[in-house]
């Protein structure tokens, strides 16, 4: 057995809003997997010193379009995944491959959709790139799909559903529903993409009427990918589905995003907040998106940093089924460690993201493994540093820097 013990922890955050912060703590983690909270190890093989900084989950991207592994067809750009890594994202869930270059969107049939989905799935979610766990193949629902589709798709590992470029016009013939109901059966998460068409053009427009008869897990970009359903959609979509989650996105309406932040807080229901970069796209390849979906959140829309880290952390990964997000004894050790840098006036993580502040990332670890030691190539530094004592168990992401990014660029 392997033991890390994670020490001066200036304050622990743990991807659970129920739970609150505990300042000058202790992590212990074997086999990467955290066994206890605040207790101390006679003899571990490794130590993390966190110098005193923030240490939370690591940040889960519910929204993102892998296509070709760590290559992006829209942006053409290498090794987008390796830069959300340093960014801080551990864990990313696929809203459908869709950038794939020659793909007709108006030419989509079940055998085809089916085939892209088990490709991405055996493909770059198998291979983890750069480390981070990518649940890659996520199948789009088209029109005359039948059971076995769906049993096909669970065969091969497949528990990501998305409703884009489905034909609205056949709402209300029952096949929608049908496909919820037998993802339901068989343990999948259902998307549906809402609001305007996407960077496509060839999606559908999905407002209230349509959202709210299918009944999806998750409703997508609800604040806008790019373009958000009117807002009188958007507070029905809230309070006709009190139990679906909703998701916003870097990529998004800012102001529409307030709205809904405001109907959530309205009801008490900010635990059914989940988030999502909707990138590699049109808006671009997004490193910091998700950090900066969570200054947003705390410091624009009003929301407490500790439900904001909630949201980008344990509620995205609930929502897809993922176990991952929540620093809790039993779960894997996926964690950032990170703090203010110099020039904030933050004392610590939380206080960063209050203030709108990006925060500085030292270290990134999956599975208790540490693939950013001491310095994440995507934002400057924090004013603390780490330091890392015993057997060299961690390992430093060695892919080189695409050309063109920065390790402390402006965006």
């Amino acid at each position: 057995m392997t033991t890390l013990l994670v020490e001066d922890i200036g304050l622990l955050v743990h991807g659970d809003s129920a739970i609150a912060p505990v300042r000058d703590t202790t992590l212990l983690i074997e086999d990467g997997i955290i066994t206890g909270i605040g207790v101390d190890a006679p003899a571990p093989d490794q130590v993390l010193s966190a110098g005193g900084l923030t240490v939370m989950p690591g940040l889960v991207d519910g929204h993102v379009h892998p296509t070709f592994g760590e290559w992006t067809p829209a942006q053409n750009s290498i090794g987008w995944i390796h830069n959300y890594l340093h960014g801080g994202t551990t864990s990313m869930v696929s809203a459908g491959e869709l950038h794939i270059p020659g793909l007709a969107f108006d030419a989509l049939t079940p055998e085809l959709v089916l085939s892209i989905a088990i490709t991405s799935k055996h493909t770059t979610g198998r291979m983890r790139p750069s480390g981070v766990k990518v649940n890659a193949g996520t199948v789009l629902l088209v029109p005359g799909m039948t059971e076995e589709h769906f049993d096909r798709a669970l065969r091969e590992g497949i528990d990501q559903l998305k409703f884009i470029f489905y034909d609205w016009n056949r709402l209300g013939d029952g096949e929608a529903e049908q496909y919820v109901a037998w993802a339901h059966e068989r343990g999948m998460t259902v998307k549906l993409h809402s609001g305007g068409v996407s960077r496509s053009g060839s999606s559908r427009v999905a407002g209230a009427d349509i959202v709210m008869a299918v009944r999806p897990d998750v409703v997508a970009h609800i604040s806008g990918g790019p373009i958000p359903p009117p807002d009188a959609d958007i507070i029905a979509i809230i309070d006709g589905l009190p139990d679906t989650n909703v998701e916003v996105c870097s990529s998004n309406n800012y102001r529409a995003t307030t709205v809904v932040v405001d109907e959530l807080t309205r009801r008490g229901r900010l635990d059914r907040l989940t988030v999502g970069t909707d990138t590699p796209g049109g808006t671009g390849v997004i490193p910091r998106g998700m950090l900066r979906n969570v200054c947003y959140l705390s410091s624009v829309c009003g929301v407490d940093p500790v439900v904001a880290v909630a949201a980008a952390t344990g509620q995205t990964a609930r929502a897809h089924g993922l176990d991952t997000g929540v620093i809790a004894e039993g779960m894997p050790a996926d964690l950032l460690v990170l703090g203010p840098v110099t020039g904030s006036m933050a004392t610590d993580a939380l206080e960063s993201f209050a203030l709108g502040d990006l925060p500085g990332i030292a270290s990134v670890l999956l599975d208790g493994v540490g693939l950013v030691a001491t310095r994440s190539e995507q934002t400057p530094p924090p004013s603390r540093a780490v330091t890392w004592r015993g057997a060299q168990i961690h390992r430093a992401s060695t892919q080189p820097t695409p050309v063109g990014a920065h390790a402390s660029g402006c965006c």
